[in-house]
């Protein structure tokens, strides 16, 4: 009897040249590439395979294409006989962790993910902002710095020892130099576009809600952890709920991975580009972890 797994789905900064190749070719993605590419209005084959580092980090490219990787994987793995006894995604891949479990159909769910990046494109540019990644710090510490400076959130608690703020430019110069004297191992300014998953993202988040009003919710054939409220959800209208809070709230991902561990799973796979999650996931206690991508469908469910 296979172990309880969890399929855990990368977000925004897994992108990389050549994430198309690597798919699986029971995924038959052209199909969904061409819908996607119609939807946003862009060239997403050329992107991923040869564009710039800057087209490939536009928040309108990278989420599209990390949606529909995130997804081929999952379902991959579930035609290959593999069925997770949960599902998480961070940020973005929390869309393709609800499609995949049937919450909404792939093709529905790429109309919310290009809407999605669309919004929070505009957002940034009209409201300025940034993130920083803080390593070695304690979350509670790096929290009680963020709270006493204007302009200053936490975007994401990752993992122990690595937390990730968002917010204005200029409140991030004041996070550096308070958070540097107060002894954070490494500070670290991300490459994206916003202050995403702060209350910046407002205007974005309040045009999504009304999207998601409009878009139809089944109940989770598995149980979802979601990074607004890390606690399991089946229900197709608290699913909803949540994520119309995602954008404005906190990447909850500690939280996600040890909701998991409470929930019985030991295994958490990560389903989509690259090895970030299962990175992170291995310095949580008492979860093992894989990267489907690196190991391939075979061995990543001999390995289980």
């Amino acid at each position: 009897m296979t172990a309880p797994v969890a399929f855990i789905f990368p977000g925004q900064g897994s992108q990389r040249h050549g994430m198309l190749d690597t798919l699986p070719d029971a995924c038959k993605v052209s199909r969904l590439l061409d819908a996607a590419e119609t939807l946003s209005g862009l060239e997403l084959r050329t992107i991923a395979e040869r564009g710039t580092a800057e087209q490939l980090a536009d928040t309108r490219a990278a989420q599209p294409l990390l949606y529909l990787a995130d997804w081929c994987w999952g379902a991959a793995l579930l035609e290959s006989g593999l069925a997770p006894s949960a599902v998480a995604g961070h940020s973005l891949g929390e869309l393709a962790a609800l499609a995949l479990a049937e919450v909404f159909s792939v093709e529905a769910g790429l109309e919310l993910v290009v809407e999605r990046s669309r919004l929070m494109a505009r957002c940034a540019e009209q409201t300025p902002g940034g993130m920083l990644a803080v390593l070695g710090m304690e979350t509670d510490v790096v929290t009680a710095a963020a709270a006493g400076l204007a302009g200053v959130w936490v975007a994401n608690d990752n993992a122990p020892g690595q937390v990730v703020l968002s917010g204005t430019h200029e409140g991030l110069e004041l996070a550096t130099r308070a958070l540097s004297e107060a002894g954070a191992r490494r500070l670290v300014p991300l490459k994206v576009a916003g202050a995403f998953h702060s209350p910046l993202m407002a205007p974005a988040a309040t045009a999504f809600s009304e999207l998601l009003d409009r878009t139809t919710f089944s109940d989770a054939r598995f149980p979802v952890v979601q990074n607004a409220d890390p606690t399991p959800a089946l229900d197709g209208a608290s699913i909803r709920a949540r994520l119309a809070g995602q954008m404005t709230s906190p990447v909850r991902w500690t939280e996600t991975m040890r909701a998991l561990i409470d929930m019985g799973i030991t295994t958490a796979i990560e389903t989509g580009p690259g090895s970030v999650l299962k990175g992170l996931a291995r310095r949580v206690d008492g979860l093992r972890a894989l990267s489907v991508e690196e190991s391939g469908i075979a061995s990543t469910i001999e390995e289980v």
